[in-house]
């Protein structure tokens, strides 16, 4: 987040569960989606997040969330039995040092607790991401494949962004998918697996010991197979994270609109979706929001 801190939404601006619940319902019943993630910035700051899980594990869909899992440890039992199939884990050092100055949170003990309670309680495969920076973590690599190795979880590395809070993005601070499986390759014997729809390349260990992925987003970008949409704490859906626009189904919702006026505003949004986020490209425009207020 930015080092002078957020400015905080009033409750009264937040989807309530129940109007979450409503467009979840609509979009999975009626619109196709089969895929629904809770994420943040942080989705666990938010108040009897279990309830939640509750009503939209009970929908026909695959049900994940993405958290920094600094309080995990807490609340991980209590997700999984309310219906949470998977996690994803955002952890960007496994030094303390530097987990301080990224975060500025003195956290990390809390988050590899958090990890290993995810673990615990059940939830298959746990996923760690991690955002690689160039002169800030990017001699990590080995140590984190032997992290995921060690603890029995996934590792994803990321390419770095220009949606960090402090707008300091730069092309050159982008350790790429070649950079990273080179580094990779040096220390272990791998094999990719079939793709699919993720967004990760996947690589499996030859010795069985788990598999690890790499998500291009910069350099080698998935928006061809993109078929993702955002809806924000606030009720704004974006059809893609680079989205400049939105629209406000919160206006919608509580101005009394159908079920067939939420189905309208969310289709014009999707045919509004781009080509390509443009990141590197002379017309590449940066959103106004970064990931602390968009979600991973």
């Amino acid at each position: 987040m930015p080092s002078e801190g957020m400015e905080w939404l009033d409750r009264s601006d937040l989807l309530t569960f129940e109007e979450i619940e409503r467009v979840a319902t609509i979009l999975v019943e009626r619109c196709g989606i089969t895929s629904i993630r809770l994420t943040g910035g942080e989705p666990t700051v938010r108040a009897r997040l279990s309830v939640l899980v509750k009503k939209l594990s009970a929908l026909d869909v695959d049900l994940s969330m993405t958290t920094n899992a600094a309080t995990m440890a807490l609340v991980a039992a209590d997700l999984h039995a309310a219906g949470l199939n998977r996690v994803n884990i955002s952890l960007d050092t496994l030094q303390a040092d530097r987990f301080l100055k990224l975060t500025r949170r003195d956290a990390l003990n809390d988050v590899l607790d958090g990890i290993d309670a995810t673990v615990a309680a059940g939830f298959r495969p746990v996923k760690i991401n991690v955002v690689l920076m160039r002169g800030t973590n990017d001699d990590e690599v080995i140590d984190f494949l032997h992290f995921g190795r060690e603890r029995g979880v996934v590792i994803r590395f990321i390419e770095f962004m220009p949606l960090d809070a402090q707008g300091e993005w730069s092309n050159n601070s982008v350790v790429s998918y070649q950079e990273i499986l080179s580094i990779a390759a040096e220390h272990f014997d791998f094999a990719p697996v079939q793709r699919g729809a993720s967004p990760a390349e996947r690589f499996v260990y030859d010795d069985g010991g788990g598999e690890f992925g790499v998500i291009a987003s910069v350099n080698e970008p998935f928006c061809d197979r993109c078929d993702r949409i955002r809806l924000t704490a606030e009720g704004q859906l974006r059809n893609c994270l680079f989205a400049l626009e939105h629209v406000d189904l919160r206006r919608v919702i509580r101005g009394g609109g159908s079920d067939e006026d939420i189905i309208a505003a969310v289709a014009g949004e999707v045919d509004r979706k781009w080509a390509g986020h443009a990141i590197g490209q002379v017309h590449f425009l940066r959103p106004s929001k970064s990931m602390s207020q968009i979600g991973g």
